[in-house]
């Protein structure tokens, strides 16, 4: 992701994830949340093409290197505009599985024990998140899988994880078809996550 940034293509329509995620939702998310994120991400940048010339998640990984003025901006809507682009991509209609299969499966059995303790762990790191943000599967710097959660739109990368599967639970998210109910939300996402994204991100970490 290089500056400028722009809203990336949607691979699906705004209906195509229900009736797990609604229309009204997934467009607003997409076309407000996602933008504006993108709107004032490429403003703090604009007086600073030195950040301009490098990759967002290069920035990310360094938030202490960007200046002061701007750090928090950068900090939550880069953040917003990279973890965004994932989760689209991170979901897809009929592409929900009851397991991951290949290597993804293969390393949540080894460092979870099996699939169901796994999604049992992240449904936790997702429902006990207070307030807004997201939780994650990632890869550590030793290969192994970890669960973590992320307040805002703090992103793995800023702590040295890459993510490969990430549910963003911030109430606008959810909130138009599940109100409060957040288990609700996370329990019916996991219908149309995209193993097959979550398989290439992680084979492409592979050595």
């Amino acid at each position: 992701m290089n500056y400028k940034y722009t809203l990336p293509s949607l691979n699906y329509a705004y209906d195509a994830l229900e009736p797990y995620i609604d229309y009204m939702t997934m467009e607003i998310h997409y076309t407000k949340h996602h933008q504006g994120y993108i709107d004032n991400l490429n403003a703090a940048l604009e007086k600073y093409p030195e950040l301009q010339k490098k990759p967002l998640e290069e920035i990310l990984q360094s938030l202490d290197s960007v200046p002061a003025d701007i750090r928090e901006a950068v900090r939550n809507n880069g953040g917003g505009h990279f973890n965004h682009s994932m989760f689209w991509l991170m979901m897809h209609p009929k592409k929900g599985v009851a397991a991951p299969r290949d290597r993804v499966a293969a390393a949540i059995n080894k460092h979870f024990g099996d699939f169901k303790l796994f999604q049992e762990e992240f449904n936790n790191a997702a429902k006990r998140r207070f307030g807004s943000g997201w939780a994650w599967l990632c890869v550590d710097k030793a290969g192994k899988l970890v669960v973590n959660s992320t307040p805002n739109q703090d992103t793995p990368w800023s702590q040295g994880l890459h993510p490969i599967l990430g549910l963003d639970v911030w109430e606008h998210a959810y909130y138009l078809k599940y109100q409060n109910k957040r288990p609700d939300y996370i329990g019916a996402w996991w219908h149309v996550v995209n193993w097959d994204y979550v398989e290439e991100l992680y084979e492409g970490l592979l050595p």
